[in-house]
């Protein structure tokens, strides 16, 4: 089973654009490799796990680089976690993706998608943000993420994927232990937050997706 995680600096991790597919630094260092990991010690034969994360990435870059780092590959699982930068970049540059378009270009993203792989089992992450140095000066305007995130949920039932809920838990591991010890500066995680992205996903994996 061939599985590629598609998204921004979240899922990109540090991968080494150089190594080749299945190389022990091809994974990044965040939670792709934690799920690599996992699934890999279960059978090495049975699963490879391909990292298409690019830091910095929107909606709309996602889009842009599909063919090449999706359908050529032709996995069996598409995973995608992708819209906290589709904020961020309107906050620091006015570059940003309005919610309105990040539904449109999500959504022909999938429609494309799914014509080219039929098969194509697809898992949509929600997007998440905390409190944290990059992001309590406009935690306002943070926040709208959780309206891009009711969009994602809301396009992963109309055209039949898998979604990952994350942001609730983020609060709550947040409110006991605090955020700093899983995002790091609000928006990126450290070891425990890609643990916790990584064992949301493999429970869902496990109990819906590998049937």
């Amino acid at each position: 089973m061939k599985i590629l995680m598609y998204g921004d600096s979240i899922t990109d991790a540090c991968w080494n654009r150089n190594s080749a597919i299945g190389a022990y630094d091809s994974y990044g260092v965040g939670y792709v490799r934690s799920i690599a990991g996992a699934l890999i010690k279960r059978n090495p034969k049975e699963y490879t796990v391909i990292n298409r994360g690019i830091g910095g990435n929107r909606i709309v870059d996602l889009y842009a680089r599909i063919k090449a780092d999706v359908w050529n590959h032709e996995p069996d699982v598409l995973s995608i976690l992708i819209g906290i930068n589709d904020i961020w970049h309107e906050i620091g540059g006015q570059n940003g993706v309005d919610i309105d378009r990040f539904e449109k270009v999500y959504r022909m993203l999938l429609e494309d998608t799914l014509a080219r792989l039929p098969n194509l089992k697809i898992i949509l992450c929600e997007p998440f943000v905390l409190e944290g140095y990059a992001t309590k000066e406009n935690l306002e305007k943070f926040l709208e993420i959780k309206e891009y995130a009711k969009v994602v949920k809301k396009l992963a039932k109309e055209y039949g994927a898998y979604f990952v809920p994350l942001q609730e838990d983020f609060e709550k591991k947040a409110k006991e232990y605090g955020a700093g010890y899983y995002l790091f500066d609000g928006v990126h995680p450290n070891i425990a937050g890609a643990e916790l992205i990584a064992d949301k996903w493999l429970k869902l994996f496990d109990e819906e997706v590998n049937k």
